[in-house]
């Protein structure tokens, strides 16, 4: 395994990021990360926060959006994107009246890959963030199947998240190794007994076989992400690093 990039989805630290962004990304920068994925800049413009990023030697991996953002606010995402320095740009989710049919899903992948194509132009690069609910079954295959036989490999490649992959009673290795080099990023986070969010390495997820996928697959960026946490925010960011320090060392 190369070193790849590490980073933090910002989304963990929602609440310190909401009240106090720049000593969010300050304490992420202390706990060890050299990278982050963004979900909003929270009132800073991204002038400011690509001189704090540098002052931290943290990148912005990715930025994290939602396409009705990316189709009528393209341009200013295309200008947050080049302005940090960031190549992938993350759809976050498929809208509600997508996820209902089979033909929710080709046409939400229509939508998807339109935008993929524009950004494409931009040389930025499109991903879409998996949730459970795209493991349901529409005329015997899943949400998954559907989305990305309907869209272009090239203008939608899959941030694959590992904890939601396993919620929606599938199985992640797989799923690297079905998309193979269309899988770009990956999200990493565990699941406990109860089947709720946990710190990477601390659950019941194979860590070890999905990032030896991860490798074979080429994958671009690992990202750290839980949308709960037991303890602490930045206590929780600070034992998944550790761990992966212990799973992955050429990360490092």
């Amino acid at each position: 395994m190369t070193s790849l990039p590490l980073a933090v989805q910002l989304y963990t630290l929602r609440e310190q990021c909401a009240q106090d962004f720049e000593g969010a990304l300050r304490a992420v920068a202390r706990t060890g990360y050299r990278a982050v994925e963004l979900a909003g800049l929270h009132g800073m413009s991204a002038r400011d926060l690509r001189k704090l990023l540098a002052e931290l030697k943290l990148t912005a991996f990715a930025c994290h959006a939602g396409l009705d953002r990316l189709e009528n606010q393209f341009v200013e995402v295309i200008q947050e994107c080049h302005f940090l320095e960031s190549l992938f740009v993350v759809c976050s989710s498929l809208p509600e009246n997508c996820r209902k049919n089979a033909e929710g899903y080709r046409l939400g992948a229509q939508r998807l890959d339109a935008v993929g194509a524009r950004l494409r132009e931009h040389q930025l690069q499109l991903c879409y963030h998996n949730h459970a609910f795209e493991f349901e079954l529409f005329e015997n295959r899943s949400g998954m199947d559907w989305l990305y036989e309907s869209c272009s490999k090239n203008n939608v490649k899959s941030e694959l998240d590992v904890y939601w992959v396993k919620k929606g009673g599938a199985d992640p290795v797989h799923w690297i190794e079905q998309l193979g080099r269309r899988c770009a990023i990956l999200h990493l986070k565990d699941m406990d007994a109860n089947g709720d969010f946990a710190e990477v390495g601390t659950g019941c997820l194979d860590f070890s076989a999905i990032l030896k996928a991860a490798q074979k697959a080429g994958v671009h960026g690992y990202i750290v992400e839980q949308d709960v946490c037991s303890r602490p925010p930045l206590e929780s960011i600070a034992i998944s690093l550790e761990n992966l320090r212990r799973l992955a060392p050429a990360l490092f």
